[in-house]
């Protein structure tokens, strides 16, 4: 089996690492991360200019562009075989709710699943502990599950994984996503030039937390997988908006 591994912290996170270690046993591994943090970058391509692809000491490729980039240079570009299956992550924190609009680990899982290929996000909630280990263990669990029972159609699951020993996880339960509460506002300050700069608030907290979602789940220290879909399209408003513009 041939995986494809991307993130969003960039080539040199421990999570990236700790993955690429505990899936080497069981797969042959490829690495093509970003050159730098890129976190909230959600599914941006690089259109404005070209893109270098560069190998560090550690065996790991990285590119100067998005997790999306990673994964549609690797697949449509670098690679002479299509990998298996594409993951990424370990992502430092929570891609839950609201998050996986913006998340550029759940981005690279959703290019390689646009391009046809089964795709697993992985993310380690809180990760103040840095249990990656745990989070690696679940990601190797979910790939020896489909090496035993693929299934048949392109799948993108996005995986949170509490950030507890891998031996005090209560299972793994299927879920929704969730909702939070709209995010703090964001912060005025001044930079050392005396201009005024805003930082980005934090994500708020959660608010539809309820029994089948992706909190409920984690807080209960079972591992959270939910199955993502493209199609936005709000179908329950398909008649009213025809409706109006008919008006």
């Amino acid at each position: 089996m041939r995986i494809l591994l991307s993130n969003d912290d960039g080539y040199f996170a421990p999570g990236l690492a700790c993955l690429a270690e505990s899936l080497s046993q069981i797969a042959e591994i490829i690495v093509v991360a970003p050159e730098r943090d890129r976190s909230g970058s959600s599914n941006s391509l690089t259109l404005d200019r070209p893109l270098s692809l560069r190998k560090s000491h550690s065996g790991f490729y990285y590119v100067n562009g998005t997790p999306t980039d990673c994964v549609h240079l690797a697949v449509t570009g670098m690679l002479d075989i299509m990998p298996d299956m594409i993951v990424s992550g370990i992502n430092k924190g929570a891609n839950m709710g609201d998050d996986t609009i913006y998340s550029g680990t759940v981005a690279a899982a959703t290019e390689g699943f646009l391009l046809g290929i089964p795709s697993l996000a992985v993310s380690l909630v809180d990760a103040s502990r840095g249990n990656y280990l745990a989070a690696a263990r679940v990601a190797v669990d979910m790939v020896e599950r489909f090496k035993k029972n693929e299934i048949q159609s392109p799948v993108l699951l996005n995986i949170n994984v509490p950030d507890i020993e891998y031996q005090q996880l209560q299972g793994i339960e299927v879920t929704r996503l969730g909702r939070r509460h709209k995010a703090e506002p964001v912060i005025k300050s001044q930079n050392p030039r005396g201009e005024t700069v805003y930082w980005v608030g934090a994500a708020g907290p959660a608010q539809d937390a309820g029994k089948g979602t992706d909190f409920y789940a984690v807080q209960h220290h079972r591992v959270s997988v939910t199955p993502l879909q493209i199609d936005l399209t709000r179908y329950d408003q398909l008649d009213l908006i025809t409706s109006w513009l008919n008006n």
